[in-house]
């Protein structure tokens, strides 16, 4: 008999109001038993009925709702679910690349599917995903008939549900390479190696943005695998492509051949480093473009991760050109937009500099964020300029 879940008195309202995590110490009973994994029914203390999602007894978050009238999870379910989500990018205008499930933005929790062309990459960051994603699968052949399907669950968050770090081929061929379009640029996505899923989705169109920011000598650090770099490199005299990994600058220059860019170069080292020792050479660039991976996992790190934003940022400041600009982001949630923004307006005094805002954007719109749920909210990218 399914799990059902009664929760203590008042806890239910932000669920109710559409955040789907249940945490474990929300709940005042749980009545019958089933396999962990399955579907669980959600109550409020006083016997309402507010949804269903899977349970994992071994995690915080002891259900993740997705499901809130008398639907069940079967294929017909999935596959409206998966159709939908697609949908919505369609018409947004998303054609060769893009993210097509975001967990819970869009009522899928804990399953993200991302788009390179005719190959689809999967993460299951769940118990209760990970038990269906045969049957994900199947629905995402039945749906868009992809040439291939990998799974890149090689995510720490897996063990805080028991699961283990995976990488595999779940359906066809996926090759080492994909070739995807980005705003006109040709880009080789390392879907089995590379961050993530392969590829930063998420600062599609901000990196489209930063084209008109990018004059003269461009300095790009925490490259990667070149997104920003090569959408600077058409409208800049230069760029410098900065990243610690030697693949990832691999990655650039393959992806700058390809594309026939010969005014990037790469530079292997700590961006922190980096930056300090340009400005002990009073080297300076047009514009700047820091765009780290998170500096914080958790809201323990936000104090030491704020000092090392204002680290980058405050060396960036000095080293921009009079007229120039600093294009600067962070990607973790607990680093909210007011407290980068705080930090900024400190860097900015302790710069000696006067700067000022021009643009402020946040993640992609397939990334959809919900209102309800902080943490969908991650990204944020601000353009400043140096006076």
């Amino acid at each position: 008999m399914a799990y059902e879940i009664y929760l203590k008195k008042n806890e239910e309202k932000r669920i109710i109001n559409g955040h789907s995590w249940v945490y474990a110490n929300e709940v005042s009973k749980i009545e019958n038993k089933d396999k962990n994994g399955s579907l669980a029914a959600v109550y409020s203390y006083d016997g309402r009925f507010i949804g269903k999602g899977y349970i994992n007894h071994a995690s915080k978050i002891l259900v993740r709702i997705f499901i809130r009238n008398d639907e069940t999870d079967d294929e017909e379910f999935y596959l409206a679910r998966l159709k939908a989500a697609n949908d919505y990018r369609l018409k947004l205008g998303y054609k060769n690349c893009y993210r097509m499930v975001f967990a819970e933005a869009d009522n899928l929790p804990a399953l993200i599917v991302d788009k390179y062309a005719d190959v689809l990459v999967i993460q299951c960051l769940s118990l209760g995903i990970d038990m269906r994603k045969k049957l994900i699968c199947d629905c995402l052949v039945k749906l868009f008939s992809p040439k291939g399907i990998y799974e890149r669950s090689d995510v720490s968050v897996r063990k805080k549900e028991g699961l283990p770090e995976i990488k595999q081929v779940l359906y066809g061929e996926v090759p080492d390479y994909v070739q995807i379009d980005e705003n006109g640029i040709k880009m080789l996505v390392d879907v089995k190696n590379g961050q993530k899923t392969g590829y930063f989705l998420d600062q599609k169109e901000n990196r489209l943005s930063a084209r008109k920011y990018c004059g003269g000598e461009v300095l790009d650090c925490f490259c990667n695998s070149g997104g920003f770099s090569l959408n600077a490199a058409t409208a800049a005299d230069k760029v410098t492509a900065c990243d610690i990994s030697r693949l990832a600058l691999k990655n650039v220059r393959d992806n700058a051949d390809l594309n026939g860019f010969k005014n990037i170069t790469t530079l292997c080292g700590d961006a922190f480093e980096v930056l300090r020792n340009f400005r002990k050479e009073k080297r300076k660039f047009d514009t700047v473009i820091l765009d780290p991976p998170a500096f914080c996992k958790s809201a323990d790190e936000v104090k030491d991760a704020y000092r090392g934003y204002k680290d980058v940022n405050l060396t960036a400041m000095k080293i921009v050109r009079s007229g120039g600009f600093l294009i600067t982001c962070s990607c973790s949630h607990y680093m909210t937009a007011t407290l980068f923004e705080k930090m900024l307006i400190e860097s900015a005094r302790e710069s000696g500099r006067i700067v000022r805002s021009v643009e402020i954007k946040t993640q992609a719109p397939d990334h959809p964020s919900l209102l309800c749920a902080e943490e969908t909210q991650y990204l944020k990218f601000f353009v400043l300029q140096i006076i």
